[in-house]
């Protein structure tokens, strides 16, 4: 048996250990019986030799387990930066790419967020990869049962699915916006003549890694993620993704990375953009409007002070406070929150962080600290995201669409603010 681990690790990279060499033995034995098999050691010839036999084994050993907007936080999160990012580039697609992505849960869910936005598809590209060749039949089949939809908030079913006996089928609009791709992670050519991506969802594969192939893991995404990209991992990756080349884009409960100012796991080149000159223009833009745009990243474009609020750099018990809520640690992330409170007095940034736990749990407190942060500060945009979902959630249609004008008025602004702050930089009148 420790040599068919050795040939799934060699494979695909798999640490027996995360899943269970039991686990491993009853799928093995399970195969043997299918093929009439009883010694091990013809089924380890048989691997050795059959590279069908052997993608047979993996598509029985991979995880597969995923559902719809399975971990709300880095969704939403997904769709705000994605509607800053389209807004700054007018004439620029947006490209993401959703690794694993099983039987299609997560890049669907993907394309359902930015649709709500609402964006139009020809705005965004959303490519789906996965080893396993039976998982993306399911997700281009895109007909789903009730183990997919999972959660209190369902809403999103009624806009995008078509209820049938077979099971809930997927609006061939969404469907249209991702593209599906058969490819291991760990192969050379890997994506290799692709574009860089503007986001990344990658999240729950690593852990199935060992170190060495963690790395190796690590590498390729850091070269598909573009300068200014976001990674999604999950609660578990973000101390190592954090360790090889990434740092948190200080997002509580989303666990979303950029890369490093210097990178650190790459040994190729960076790769080139056609978008990179627009890139660069609009990082000028930004600094030029603020003084504070040098400061550590808040995993937004920042904001000029000028009608629409841009999140300072918080103080040490606050940052340490989104540090503990991306490991987890939410119970210790809320006590750092108090404590803050406490010795400092109302902070629109705290009371926002709590809302955020407790929306995560399901507290009804939540709109509470919401309503706080944003009496402290009206124009605090990610309050002000996350108070209107909350209401859509729960029901409230009217004050959710009065908050929704709110965020429209604070994103024009800060359009209006970023083009004077172009025209500054490029030397033109303002």
């Amino acid at each position: 048996m420790t040599r068919i681990e050795s040939l799934l690790r060699k494979a695909i990279g798999l640490d027996a250990a995360s899943i269970g060499s039991s686990m491993i033995q009853r799928t093995v034995r399970l195969r043997m019986k299918q093929l009439g098999l009883s010694k091990t050691e013809d089924y380890e010839r048989l691997l050795q030799s059959s590279s069908t036999a052997l993608a047979d084994l993996i598509e029985a050993v991979v995880v597969t387990e995923t559902w719809f907007f399975r971990d709300r936080e880095p969704f939403t999160v997904f769709a705000q930066m994605a509607t800053q990012w389209l807004a700054q580039h007018s004439a620029g697609t947006l490209r993401a790419l959703s690794i694993p992505c099983s039987s299609g849960e997560e890049p669907y869910s993907l394309a359902m967020a930015l649709l709500d936005v609402p964006l139009l598809p020809h705005r965004f590209l959303i490519d789906g990869v996965d080893i396993s060749q039976r998982a993306l039949e399911r997700a281009r089949h895109a007909v789903y049962g009730r183990n997919s939809f999972r959660g209190k908030d369902l809403s999103f079913r009624e806009r995008h699915f078509r209820h049938t006996r077979g099971g809930y089928v997927l609006n061939p609009i969404v469907r249209q916006c991702v593209h599906f791709h058969q490819e291991n992670l760990l192969d050379e050519g890997f994506l290799a003549n692709s574009p860089p991506y503007d986001f990344i969802f990658c999240r729950n594969l690593l852990i199935y890694f060992d170190r060495a192939t963690q790395v190796r893991a690590l590498e390729k995404l850091h070269h598909l993620l573009s300068d200014d990209g976001v990674l999604f991992v999950g609660p578990a990756e973000l101390p190592l993704v954090t360790g090889h080349g990434f740092v948190s884009a200080q997002l509580p409960m989303s666990f979303a990375c950029r890369k490093m100012t210097t990178p650190a796991v790459t040994s190729s080149p960076p790769r080139s953009s056609s978008r990179s000159s627009v890139r660069s223009k609009s990082d000028t833009a930004q600094r030029a409007a603020s003084p504070q745009a040098d400061a550590p990243a808040a995993g937004l474009p920042a904001r000029a002070s000028t009608g629409v609020h841009r999140t300072p750099a918080p103080p040490n018990e606050l940052e340490a406070a989104r540090q503990l809520a991306d490991a987890g640690r939410h119970e210790d992330a809320v006590a750092l929150c108090e404590a803050h409170l406490r010795r400092s007095g109302p902070s629109a940034q705290a009371y926002y962080l709590l809302g955020l736990l407790s929306d995560a749990r399901g507290d009804a407190n939540a709109s509470d600290y919401y309503r706080k942060a944003l009496y402290l500060e009206p124009n605090h945009y990610e309050t002000l995201l996350h108070m209107t979902l909350l209401l859509e959630k729960n029901g409230d249609s009217a004050g959710a669409s009065t908050l929704r004008q709110r965020l429209k008025r604070a994103t024009k602004q800060q359009e209006r603010t970023v083009d004077q702050a172009t025209r500054v930089a490029g030397g033109k009148p303002a």
